[in-house]
Protein backbone atom coordinates (compact mmCIF):
# COMPACT_ATOMS: atom_id res chain seq x y z
CA UNK A 1 0.00 0.00 0.00
CA UNK A 2 3.04 2.43 0.87
CA UNK A 3 4.35 1.96 -2.71
CA UNK A 4 1.02 2.73 -4.23
CA UNK A 5 0.66 5.95 -2.10
CA UNK A 6 4.04 6.90 -3.50
CA UNK A 7 3.73 6.38 -6.99
CA UNK A 8 0.27 8.50 -6.45
CA UNK A 9 2.52 11.16 -5.27
CA UNK A 10 4.66 10.88 -8.05
CA UNK A 11 1.63 11.05 -10.49
CA UNK A 12 0.09 13.86 -8.92
CA UNK A 13 3.56 15.65 -9.08
CA UNK A 14 3.65 15.15 -12.60
CA UNK A 15 0.09 16.09 -13.30
CA UNK A 16 0.65 18.98 -11.32
CA UNK A 17 3.23 20.11 -13.49
CA UNK A 18 1.23 20.19 -16.29
CA UNK A 19 -0.89 22.94 -15.52
CA UNK A 20 1.48 26.41 -17.37
CA UNK A 21 0.08 24.39 -20.68
CA UNK A 22 -3.81 25.48 -19.47
CA UNK A 23 -2.73 29.08 -19.83
CA UNK A 24 -4.70 29.84 -17.03
CA UNK A 25 -3.50 32.15 -14.29
CA UNK A 26 -6.28 31.12 -11.64
CA UNK A 27 -5.09 27.44 -12.09
CA UNK A 28 -1.24 28.96 -11.49
CA UNK A 29 -1.67 30.73 -8.48
CA UNK A 30 -3.93 27.68 -6.99
CA UNK A 31 -0.92 25.34 -8.50
CA UNK A 32 1.64 27.46 -6.64
CA UNK A 33 -0.17 27.72 -3.74
CA UNK A 34 -0.51 23.88 -3.49
CA UNK A 35 3.03 23.32 -4.06
CA UNK A 36 3.74 25.81 -1.06
CA UNK A 37 1.24 24.08 1.19
CA UNK A 38 2.84 20.47 0.02
CA UNK A 39 6.47 22.15 1.15
CA UNK A 40 5.14 22.82 4.47
CA UNK A 41 3.54 19.60 4.90
CA UNK A 42 6.16 17.11 4.04
CA UNK A 43 8.69 19.08 5.60
CA UNK A 44 6.52 18.96 8.93
CA UNK A 45 7.09 15.38 8.26
CA UNK A 46 10.32 15.05 9.31
CA UNK A 47 10.06 17.10 12.85
CA UNK A 48 6.26 15.71 13.51
CA UNK A 49 6.04 12.79 11.62
CA UNK A 50 9.27 10.91 11.56
CA UNK A 51 10.50 12.22 15.02
CA UNK A 52 7.08 12.61 17.14
CA UNK A 53 7.58 16.32 18.48
CA UNK A 54 4.70 18.77 17.80
CA UNK A 55 6.08 21.43 16.18
CA UNK A 56 4.55 24.31 15.36
CA UNK A 57 7.56 26.57 14.20
CA UNK A 58 6.43 26.29 10.93
CA UNK A 59 4.92 29.66 10.64
CA UNK A 60 8.68 31.21 12.51
CA UNK A 61 10.56 29.32 9.52
CA UNK A 62 8.28 30.02 6.87
CA UNK A 63 8.40 34.23 8.26
CA UNK A 64 11.79 34.26 8.28
CA UNK A 65 12.65 33.09 5.26
CA UNK A 66 10.47 35.68 3.66
CA UNK A 67 12.18 38.45 5.18
CA UNK A 68 15.26 37.65 5.15
CA UNK A 69 14.37 36.51 0.81
CA UNK A 70 12.85 39.75 0.76
CA UNK A 71 15.93 41.81 2.27
CA UNK A 72 18.61 40.20 0.19
CA UNK A 73 16.40 40.95 -3.35
CA UNK A 74 15.92 44.63 -1.85
CA UNK A 75 19.64 44.66 -1.89
CA UNK A 76 20.11 43.46 -5.62
CA UNK A 77 20.35 39.86 -4.53
CA UNK A 78 19.40 37.39 -7.32
CA UNK A 79 16.11 35.55 -6.34
CA UNK A 80 17.78 32.28 -6.09
CA UNK A 81 20.34 33.18 -4.37
CA UNK A 82 18.55 35.17 -1.77
CA UNK A 83 15.97 32.01 -1.38
CA UNK A 84 19.07 29.69 -0.99
CA UNK A 85 20.58 32.34 1.87
CA UNK A 86 17.17 32.22 3.63
CA UNK A 87 17.57 28.40 3.34
CA UNK A 88 20.83 28.18 4.91
CA UNK A 89 19.69 31.18 7.75
CA UNK A 90 16.77 28.95 8.73
CA UNK A 91 18.53 25.34 8.72
CA UNK A 92 21.45 27.63 10.96
CA UNK A 93 19.37 29.29 12.91
CA UNK A 94 16.61 25.84 13.46
CA UNK A 95 19.85 23.81 14.55
CA UNK A 96 20.73 25.98 17.19
CA UNK A 97 17.43 26.79 18.79
CA UNK A 98 16.87 22.78 18.71
CA UNK A 99 19.55 22.28 20.86
CA UNK A 100 17.40 24.17 23.26
CA UNK A 101 14.19 23.58 22.83
CA UNK A 102 14.28 20.03 21.90
CA UNK A 103 15.17 19.75 25.53
CA UNK A 104 11.58 19.48 26.10
CA UNK A 105 8.99 17.42 25.06
CA UNK A 106 5.24 16.95 24.40
CA UNK A 107 3.01 19.99 24.67
CA UNK A 108 5.65 22.10 26.52
CA UNK A 109 8.25 21.93 23.15
CA UNK A 110 4.59 22.86 21.12
CA UNK A 111 4.25 25.83 23.19
CA UNK A 112 7.58 26.91 23.14
CA UNK A 113 8.25 26.00 19.37
CA UNK A 114 4.65 28.17 18.92
CA UNK A 115 6.44 30.98 20.78
CA UNK A 116 8.89 31.02 18.47
CA UNK A 117 6.95 32.53 15.56
CA UNK A 118 5.67 35.50 17.98
CA UNK A 119 9.33 36.16 18.80
CA UNK A 120 10.23 36.76 15.52
CA UNK A 121 7.28 38.66 14.48
CA UNK A 122 7.94 41.00 17.24
CA UNK A 123 11.87 41.68 16.00
CA UNK A 124 10.70 42.37 12.72
CA UNK A 125 8.19 44.66 13.94
CA UNK A 126 10.74 47.03 15.92
CA UNK A 127 13.64 46.28 13.14
CA UNK A 128 11.90 48.95 10.96
CA UNK A 129 15.05 49.91 9.23
CA UNK A 130 15.60 46.36 7.81
CA UNK A 131 12.25 45.16 7.72
CA UNK A 132 9.92 47.97 7.21
CA UNK A 133 8.38 46.87 10.49
CA UNK A 134 4.35 47.05 10.60
CA UNK A 135 4.16 48.77 7.25
CA UNK A 136 5.79 46.13 5.37
CA UNK A 137 8.28 45.38 3.20
CA UNK A 138 8.18 46.02 -0.88
CA UNK A 139 9.84 43.44 -3.54
CA UNK A 140 10.62 44.08 -6.75
CA UNK A 141 8.36 43.54 -9.38
CA UNK A 142 11.04 42.72 -12.27
CA UNK A 143 12.86 39.84 -10.20
CA UNK A 144 11.56 37.28 -12.73
CA UNK A 145 12.89 39.09 -15.86
CA UNK A 146 9.38 38.73 -17.26
CA UNK A 147 6.93 41.53 -18.06
CA UNK A 148 3.99 39.73 -18.49
CA UNK A 149 1.35 38.31 -15.88
CA UNK A 150 1.41 34.71 -17.59
CA UNK A 151 5.41 34.74 -17.50
CA UNK A 152 5.56 35.97 -13.75
CA UNK A 153 2.74 33.16 -12.46
CA UNK A 154 4.36 30.44 -14.74
CA UNK A 155 8.03 31.58 -13.33
CA UNK A 156 7.02 31.37 -9.57
CA UNK A 157 4.45 28.21 -10.21
CA UNK A 158 7.68 26.29 -11.94
CA UNK A 159 9.87 27.52 -8.85
CA UNK A 160 7.76 26.44 -6.36
CA UNK A 161 7.45 23.30 -7.81
CA UNK A 162 10.84 22.66 -8.16
CA UNK A 163 11.11 23.60 -4.77
CA UNK A 164 8.64 20.63 -3.75
CA UNK A 165 10.02 17.90 -5.60
CA UNK A 166 13.86 18.52 -4.19
CA UNK A 167 11.65 18.54 -1.03
CA UNK A 168 10.10 15.51 -1.71
CA UNK A 169 13.03 13.99 -2.49
CA UNK A 170 15.36 14.91 0.72
CA UNK A 171 12.82 14.30 2.92
CA UNK A 172 12.73 10.66 1.53
CA UNK A 173 16.12 9.98 1.26
CA UNK A 174 16.03 11.05 5.34
CA UNK A 175 13.70 8.51 5.83
CA UNK A 176 15.77 5.91 3.90
CA UNK A 177 18.71 6.82 5.74
CA UNK A 178 20.39 6.41 9.36
CA UNK A 179 19.06 9.44 10.29
CA UNK A 180 15.44 8.66 9.53
CA UNK A 181 16.00 5.56 11.27
CA UNK A 182 17.56 7.44 14.77
CA UNK A 183 14.28 9.78 14.37
CA UNK A 184 11.85 6.65 14.52
CA UNK A 185 13.99 5.32 17.37
CA UNK A 186 13.46 8.76 19.28
CA UNK A 187 9.54 8.39 18.40
CA UNK A 188 9.02 4.59 19.56
CA UNK A 189 11.23 5.11 22.50
CA UNK A 190 13.87 8.27 23.41
CA UNK A 191 15.70 6.55 26.35
CA UNK A 192 16.02 3.40 24.44
CA UNK A 193 17.51 4.83 21.50
CA UNK A 194 20.18 6.33 23.53
CA UNK A 195 21.08 3.58 25.11
CA UNK A 196 21.64 1.65 21.43
CA UNK A 197 23.78 4.42 20.52
CA UNK A 198 21.32 7.59 18.82
CA UNK A 199 22.37 10.86 20.13
CA UNK A 200 19.01 12.11 20.44
CA UNK A 201 19.79 15.71 21.02
CA UNK A 202 22.08 16.27 17.79
CA UNK A 203 19.05 13.63 15.83
CA UNK A 204 16.58 15.69 17.14
CA UNK A 205 18.28 19.17 16.32
CA UNK A 206 19.39 18.01 12.72
CA UNK A 207 15.24 16.99 11.86
CA UNK A 208 14.16 20.29 13.65
CA UNK A 209 16.48 22.09 10.59
CA UNK A 210 15.21 19.65 7.84
CA UNK A 211 12.18 20.72 8.93
CA UNK A 212 12.59 24.52 8.08
CA UNK A 213 14.72 24.91 5.32
CA UNK A 214 12.90 23.99 3.02
CA UNK A 215 9.99 26.10 4.12
CA UNK A 216 12.43 29.49 4.80
CA UNK A 217 13.05 28.73 1.03
CA UNK A 218 8.84 28.71 0.29
CA UNK A 219 8.63 31.53 2.33
CA UNK A 220 11.13 33.72 0.14
CA UNK A 221 9.64 32.44 -2.88
CA UNK A 222 6.53 33.59 -1.91
CA UNK A 223 8.06 37.06 -0.91
CA UNK A 224 9.12 37.50 -4.59
CA UNK A 225 5.43 36.21 -5.67
CA UNK A 226 3.37 38.89 -3.99
CA UNK A 227 5.52 41.83 -4.05
CA UNK A 228 5.03 42.66 -0.86
CA UNK A 229 5.06 40.82 2.99
CA UNK A 230 4.13 42.16 6.52
CA UNK A 231 4.61 40.17 9.87
CA UNK A 232 0.92 39.20 10.63
CA UNK A 233 0.58 37.62 6.62
CA UNK A 234 3.90 35.74 6.78
CA UNK A 235 3.99 34.83 10.33
CA UNK A 236 0.45 33.82 10.72
CA UNK A 237 -0.47 31.46 12.96
CA UNK A 238 -2.07 29.10 10.37
CA UNK A 239 0.91 28.45 9.06
CA UNK A 240 1.92 26.47 11.91
CA UNK A 241 -1.55 24.74 12.12
CA UNK A 242 -1.83 23.48 8.20
CA UNK A 243 0.95 21.64 7.86
CA UNK A 244 -0.27 19.52 10.90
CA UNK A 245 -3.89 18.89 9.36
CA UNK A 246 -2.50 18.59 5.90
CA UNK A 247 0.33 15.24 7.25
CA UNK A 248 -2.41 14.30 9.07
CA UNK A 249 -4.79 13.69 6.53
CA UNK A 250 -2.33 12.90 4.38
CA UNK A 251 -1.08 9.94 6.60
CA UNK A 252 1.58 10.64 9.61
CA UNK A 253 5.04 9.51 8.82
CA UNK A 254 4.57 9.35 5.49
CA UNK A 255 6.33 12.09 3.30
CA UNK A 256 3.74 10.85 -0.01
CA UNK A 257 1.12 10.90 2.30
CA UNK A 258 1.53 14.42 3.78
CA UNK A 259 2.13 15.85 -0.02
CA UNK A 260 -1.63 13.93 -0.93
CA UNK A 261 -2.84 15.40 2.42
CA UNK A 262 -1.79 19.12 1.36
CA UNK A 263 -3.36 18.81 -2.20
CA UNK A 264 -6.24 17.17 -0.59
CA UNK A 265 -6.51 20.22 2.02
CA UNK A 266 -6.41 22.99 -0.91
CA UNK A 267 -8.80 21.76 -2.71
CA UNK A 268 -11.33 21.13 0.62
CA UNK A 269 -10.88 24.75 1.28
CA UNK A 270 -10.83 26.21 -2.00
CA UNK A 271 -14.23 24.74 -2.02
CA UNK A 272 -15.21 25.91 1.48
CA UNK A 273 -14.22 29.64 0.42
CA UNK A 274 -15.91 29.55 -2.57
CA UNK A 275 -19.57 28.86 -1.30
CA UNK A 276 -19.17 30.00 2.89
CA UNK A 277 -17.44 32.97 2.27
CA UNK A 278 -18.75 34.30 5.50
CA UNK A 279 -18.58 31.42 7.19
CA UNK A 280 -15.76 29.49 5.64
CA UNK A 281 -13.44 29.27 8.62
CA UNK A 282 -15.88 27.45 11.07
CA UNK A 283 -17.13 25.11 8.07
CA UNK A 284 -13.53 24.41 7.67
CA UNK A 285 -12.26 23.60 10.97
CA UNK A 286 -15.46 21.34 11.13
CA UNK A 287 -14.97 19.34 8.13
CA UNK A 288 -11.30 18.65 9.14
CA UNK A 289 -12.08 17.75 12.70
CA UNK A 290 -14.89 14.97 11.12
CA UNK A 291 -12.48 13.83 8.70
CA UNK A 292 -9.42 13.28 11.42
CA UNK A 293 -12.21 11.33 13.50
CA UNK A 294 -13.59 8.84 11.08
CA UNK A 295 -9.89 8.83 9.33
CA UNK A 296 -7.53 8.45 11.90
CA UNK A 297 -4.76 7.15 9.28
CA UNK A 298 -5.83 9.76 6.91
CA UNK A 299 -6.81 8.43 3.28
CA UNK A 300 -4.23 5.52 4.38
CA UNK A 301 -7.85 4.75 6.04
CA UNK A 302 -9.66 4.34 3.26
CA UNK A 303 -7.45 2.26 1.28
CA UNK A 304 -7.46 0.15 4.60
CA UNK A 305 -11.72 -0.05 4.86
CA UNK A 306 -11.75 -1.03 1.35
CA UNK A 307 -9.27 -3.94 1.35
CA UNK A 308 -11.32 -5.06 4.79
CA UNK A 309 -14.37 -4.32 2.53
CA UNK A 310 -12.73 -6.51 -0.05
CA UNK A 311 -11.76 -9.06 2.51
CA UNK A 312 -15.05 -9.88 4.10
CA UNK A 313 -16.93 -10.46 0.50
CA UNK A 314 -13.77 -12.64 -0.67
Amino acid sequence: MKQRVYYGALALLVLLGCLPFLDSSYALRIGTFACMYAIMSVSWTVIGGFTGYPSFATAAFFGLGAYCGGVLINKGWPLFAAAGAAGVVAFAGALALGLVLLRLRGHYFAIASLAVAEVLRELTNTATELTGGGMGLNIPVSVTGSSSVMGEASFFFWAMWALLLLTFIVVRLIQESKLGFGLVCIKQNESAADMIGVNATIYKSLAFAFSGVFVAMAGALYAAWVHYIEPPDVFDVLFAVKPIVMALLGGLGSPAGALLGAFAFLGIEEAVWRNYLQIHSGVLGLLVVVLLLFLPDGMMSISKRLSQLGGRRG
